[in-house]
């Protein structure tokens, strides 16, 4: 099974278990089912999030760590050439001090060179813009996951939400600003929600006679918008002058990771490297909030 052979590579290649990925102990079939046995870990971070953050998120320092143990992992499926293509708060995994993650639930994952065009790879919420206006995807997708999920964590709020790709693709351009000519080029779905000319065609239901109805957007900002930074502070009060400056720091991080070009987006290592992750801290504590 591809699973497993993916959960053995990334093992293979992570020997001392540094690298925060799931391991998988050993596999067998009952009665025709494949059944797999991995570490325990005993809560996933939606489940966190629902016991220590509900609708208000958790504590900063706790973000950091969290953010730090993701990046390892994404560094590892890189070097693996995997993409793992269904990151979200549910598929990573806490151990019961809450101050170790592991990334679970490869079942989506494949080879990097695996690309074919597909509107539909990744949770909706987590999705990223490439996706969706079908181009060839890359490593940037778990990035961009992982953007969406920290800032869940933060906030205790999902960051981008939409019942369609369309209306996923709007709550991007309103908050992140205009998609770039260049990516629109290269996407084979672009017709399905933009005129020749890069007007947004939002597919919305009509609030009297529940029809769909199409509403021409005119998104002109070729800046990433405050708004990201601005719903972080705003999920924030009585910041202390150090907190404020921490927050800049990883909103500064976040706008990197939800870059809408992939080629723009924050690599792994580099977001190893931003000041928000490398500058030291400590672990979180077990009261997370």
């Amino acid at each position: 099974m591809k699973e497993i052979e993916i959960l053995q590579k990334l093992a293979e290649a992570d020997p001392e278990d540094k690298k925060h990925i799931i391991r998988l102990e050993r596999h067998f079939e009952h009665k025709g089912h494949l059944c797999m046995v991995f570490e325990n870990l005993s809560i996933n971070l939606r489940e966190v999030l629902k016991k220590f953050g509900r609708d208000i998120g958790i504590n900063i320092i706790a973000v950091r760590q969290y953010a730090l143990q993701m990046f390892l992992g994404l560094t590892l499926l890189k070097k693996c050439e995997i993409l793992h293509a269904d990151l979200k708060p549910d598929n990573v995994l806490v151990n019961e001090k809450r101050n170790q993650l592991k990334i679970a639930d490869l079942g989506s994952a494949m080879s990097a060179d695996d690309n074919d065009v597909t509107d539909a790879l990744v949770s909706r919420f987590y999705r990223a813009p490439e996706i969706m206006l079908g181009i060839k995807h890359d490593y940037a997708i778990d990035m961009w996951s992982i953007g969406c999920t920290l800032f869940e964590l933060y906030t205790g709020k999902i960051c981008f939400t939409g019942s369609t790709n369309n209306q996923m693709l709007k709550g991007i351009l309103e908050c992140r600003g205009k998609i770039p000519n260049r990516m629109l080029k290269r996407s084979e779905f672009w017709p399905q929600h933009f005129e020749p000319d890069g007007t947004f065609l939002s597919q919305e239901l009509d609030n009297v006679t529940r029809r769909e109805v199409v509403r021409r957007m005119n998104i002109t900002r070729t800046v990433p918008a405050k708004e990201l930074k601005a719903r972080l502070f705003a999920s924030s009060k009585g910041l202390s002058p150090a907190d404020a400056k921490e927050l800049n720091l990883f909103a500064d991080l976040l706008d990197k990771c939800l870059a809408v070009d992939p080629v723009r987006r924050i690599t792994p290592t580099d977001a190893l490297k931003h000041p928000f992750i490398s500058r030291p801290g400590p672990v979180p504590p077990h009261n997370i909030r």
